[in-house]
Order: structure tokens, then C-alpha cells, then sequence
């Protein structure tokens, strides 16, 4: 069985940074090695954010057979390729790319306003993790998962110990990639953001 590859908050940083275009185009290669790299940064952490990675880790298989079999390039191609087919059509597949990508979409805002607190450091992990969460994933999620969630968020470990599974040299420089890395991530959600509010995408089921 070949080794899990070590998360590289550097390798994050570079596929986010190639995610969005001049012409304001989401590429879908960058943007899924990007969530790559997170997953594995889930990963490293043990079980504790088991019940997102797996999940994660499904819907990235799922947008990269798409984009595959079908040569989508962008967000903006797989968009509007589902959306001519109409959107009753679009929100009676469970399983297609425009409710997959939605998914994820919920999941990196949630690890942006992570990234950001442990970039500032202002309080504990689990304090962070909850906020974030809250503020992102926590209304689509039914209230099991949000009760084990939260339970997971009390097991965090310290500040130092993720700054440590960066993988970018000692923490004052993981801190300093953390500064350069979250704003791309915030560019790629925001730009994503629109795309899925202007068609109506927010709230596919």
C-alpha cells in the first residue's frame, strides 16, 4: 500500500494561486490539486476531521472523472454546461458536478477561516475550528454531524502542532506562507461564490 504523501502547505499555496485567471475563470486542475493538499492536511490530523476528508476526498474523485471524461476546463464550463441541460434537470442529479463543486465550496470556506485563525493565533484551536465551522458549514449539516463535530473540534491539538504539519520550515515561516496562501484560497471562494449566487446554485439540495 503506497504512503499517504505529507501535506506541503507550499504546494497548496502554488495550486490556489493558479486557481483564478485575468478573465476572472476558475481552472479546475489547480483548483482540485489545491483541495488535494487539504485533504491531506485533514488527513494528518487522524480522525479527528475524518468525517470531512472522506467526504472531501469523494466529491474530488468525482469532479475529476467529470473534468476528465468530459474536458471540462473551469467552473464556468462545468457550470454552464449542467445549467443547459435546465435546472430542474440540474437539481434532480444528486450527483452532478454542479452540486459536488457546491459541496466543496462550503468545505474551503470553512478551511479558509481556519487557516486565517491559526494564522492570527488570537485563540484556542478548538475555539477557531468551532467558529469557523459556524460560520460555514455548520447550517448545512444535520445536527448529528454538528454534535460530533463539535466533539471532534474539543480534541485539536495546539497551535504549534499544525503549524508544525505545514511541512514549510519553523513556524514563523508557516505563519508567514499562512498570510500568502489564505488570500488566494478567499479569491477562489469569493470568485466561486458569485458564479454559483448569479445562477441561482446556493442552495441546490
Amino acid at each position: 500500500m503506497a504512503a499517504v504523501a505529507a501535506f506541503s502547505l507550499r504546494e497548496v499555496l502554488d495550486a490556489f494561486r493558479r486557481c483564478v485567471t485575468e478573465q476572472r475563470e476558475v481552472l479546475l486542475e489547480p483548483y482540485l490539486s489545491g483541495w488535494r493538499g487539504l485533504i491531506r492536511f485533514l488527513q494528518s490530523l487522524g480522525t479527528v476531521f475524518s468525517f470531512i476528508s472522506k467526504d472531501a476526498v469523494a466529491k474530488v474523485t468525482l469532479l475529476e472523472e467529470l473534468c476528465e471524461r468530459q474536458g471540462l476546463p473551469s467552473v464556468q464550463s462545468l457550470l454552464g454546461q449542467e445549467l443547459a441541460a435546465g435546472a430542474a434537470a440540474l437539481r434532480a442529479r444528486p450527483d452532478s458536478g454542479s452540486r459536488t463543486l457546491l459541496r466543496l465550496h462550503r468545505a474551503l470556506r470553512w478551511l479558509q477561516l481556519f487557516l486565517e485563525g491559526l494564522r492570527s493565533g488570537d485563540s484556542r484551536t478548538s475555539v477557531l475550528c468551532t467558529d469557523a465551522y459556524n460560520a460555514s458549514l455548520a447550517e448545512h449539516h444535520p445536527w448529528f454531524v454538528r454534535k460530533a463535530a463539535a466533539v471532534a473540534f474539543c480534541a485539536l491539538p495546539a497551535r504549534d502542532a499544525f503549524l508544525d504539519i505545514m511541512n514549510v520550515g519553523t513556524r514563523e515561516e508557516a505563519v508567514l506562507m499562512l498570510g500568502e496562501a489564505v488570500p488566494h484560497i478567499e479569491e477562489v471562494y469569493r470568485v466561486t461564490q458569485q458564479l454559483l449566487e448569479r445562477h441561482g446554485l446556493l442552495d441546490l439540495p
